[in-house]
């Protein structure tokens, strides 16, 4: 039950609190923009079974692999593609710590 609050709860509030405290004049936005990168997680339709609750979704998804997260940390670089790159990079540190609760 913890690890669904905390897996849901970093999923949800922690890009809304990264979108406060560093884009403040369009938080709101950028908080939409990260929530909106939780369609990586369509990547898991590949995966047979679809779900599976002890699996570690770090480097088993095509979205989730190293490769992906490593483009993922350079698009931060750019401005144009920043909000997007932190949602996911937030999202996969979210799927990491679910790793370690197996």
């Amino acid at each position: 039950m913890l690890q669904q609050i905390l897996h849901y709860g970093f999923h949800f509030l922690l890009p809304g609190l990264v979108a406060y405290l560093f884009f403040k004049s369009n938080w709101k936005i950028a908080w939409l923009i990260m929530l909106l990168t939780m369609a990586v997680d369509l990547d898991h339709l590949l995966a047979n079974p679809i779900f599976e609750a002890g699996r570690c979704s770090i480097n088993f998804h095509p979205l989730h692999t190293y490769w992906a997260i490593s483009l993922y940390f350079i698009a931060v670089f750019f401005k144009k593609t920043r909000i997007i790159a932190i949602g996911l990079l937030l999202h996969m540190f979210t799927d990491w710590i679910d790793c370690f609760w197996m």
